[in-house]
């Protein structure tokens, strides 16, 4: 009896594993698939927004930091061949904003990569003040807010500095572009689109935090920085920005929600009043399924779309920029050329018409073996290595549109 229990336990076993086999092989076949229709989507003219967004919102995002740098740009209309010049440091100069800028990039050390040089992450938060300052001095509607700097050091470290002004600068006119108001009416007003969504889908839930009186300023911090300020591994912060930037400029309050809906049982038990509660949902848990989540929201936002919560009472007193925006930003991103057309076009012009475009300095002896350290470290150790050794140096974003 013993030798027929261990027998059918082996067995168990070894069904369990084929399947755990089967299973990663089945992961693999998606993701090799999802490979081949970003690339076809980027390769095709004009480019294939939609599988792009689709592949960005689905299951594992964009997968590599090496896909991001293609296609986060298509997903916000970035000619890479066109690229604002590198910032000047003339734009500190008497800058409004460039004190509380300097404090929030110094405070910033955590979201740099651990175990990166302090040379290199001073150097990059150099980069990232200039930045900052770069996009306002050049857009003066927009007004600098504490957690701009979290959302502006997430393209920073994956593109490099002269995409992510670019990105930055047309992110900020349309998808942030309410939290960029003189005042924060209209980002309360973002913040209001919180508790209907969730009165749709727990009415009960919706009534136990309406007696707290706990209120939506717990996902401040999460909306206004795209959770960059409030989750510790970059990884997740990736994989939400892929989310984010290929969906509506409500997204991250629709996941604010499913993060609440989430944690039901443990607000239904919490004390019901406003400091307990405020202080129980503003920990955010490090350990979401995110996957799930982003399934969750997105799922909600086609259940209950903007316009269908914007009839509630307190969200028709304003009217948001960033929503009222979104349909022609859309339909713009759908005539972009592929980056193989860009780059003919590009050499067709004259010499003396060309801009200045990256990776045009004669490379130095020394620059060349860094760079052969670097992209030997990305075939040992894959996408995540790049992008580490590739936000310490500068010459490391601007190679990249010589190579793809």
């Amino acid at each position: 009896m013993r030798k027929d229990k261990k027998h059918q336990q082996n067995t168990g076993s070894q069904v369990t594993g084929n399947g755990n086999v089967k299973r990663q092989g089945e992961q693999e076949s998606r993701k090799k698939q999802k490979l081949v229709e970003i690339h076809q989507a980027l390769n095709s003219d004009p480019v294939d927004i939609e599988t792009l967004r689709t592949a960005a919102i689905g299951e594992g995002g964009l997968l590599t930091d090496e896909i991001r740098r293609k296609v986060w740009p298509k997903l916000l209309s970035v000619n890479v061949y066109n690229l604002p010049a590198k910032p000047s440091k003339d734009a500190r100069e008497g800058h409004k904003d460039y004190n509380q800028v300097l404090l929030d990039v110094r405070r910033s050390v955590r979201r740099f990569p651990k175990g990166m040089r302090t040379d290199q992450r001073e150097v990059l938060q150099e980069q990232l003040i200039d930045i900052i300052l770069d996009v306002l001095q050049r857009n003066p509607q927009l007004h600098y807010y504490q957690g701009y700097h979290d959302i502006v050091v997430t393209f920073l470290l994956v593109v490099g500095e002269r995409m992510a002004i670019a990105m930055v600068e047309t992110l900020s006119n349309h998808h942030l572009r309410d939290f960029m108001d003189p005042t924060m009416d209209s980002t309360k007003h973002i913040l209001n689109y919180l508790m209907p969504i969730l009165e749709e889908v727990d009415p009960e839930l919706h009534c136990f935090m309406l007696r707290a009186e706990v209120g939506t300023i717990f996902a401040l911090s999460w909306l206004i920085t795209w959770y960059g300020h409030v989750l510790s591994e970059f990884r997740h912060i990736l994989r939400l920005y892929d989310f984010f930037l290929a969906s509506h400029p409500l997204m991250a309050i629709y996941f604010a929600a499913v993060i609440v809906l989430h944690r039901e049982a443990e607000v239904k038990t919490c004390e019901c009043d406003m400091a307990s509660l405020h202080h129980l949902l503003s920990q955010i848990p490090q350990n979401l399924p995110y996957e799930d989540l982003i399934a969750l929201a997105q799922k909600l936002y086609l259940r209950y779309p903007p316009a269908l919560l914007a009839k509630r009472a307190a969200l028709q007193s304003r009217k948001s920029i960033a929503i009222n925006s979104f349909k022609d930003f859309q339909l713009a991103t759908l005539q972009q050329r592929p980056d193989a057309v860009l780059r003919r076009q590009l050499l067709r012009r004259p010499p003396a018409a060309l801009p200045d475009l990256p990776g045009e300095a004669p490379p130095t002896a020394a620059s060349q073996l860094v760079k052969v350290a670097v992209w030997g470290i990305s075939a040992t150790l894959g996408a995540a290595a790049l992008a580490v050794a590739q936000t310490a140096m500068e010459w490391a974003p601007d190679i990249l549109f010589q190579l793809f």
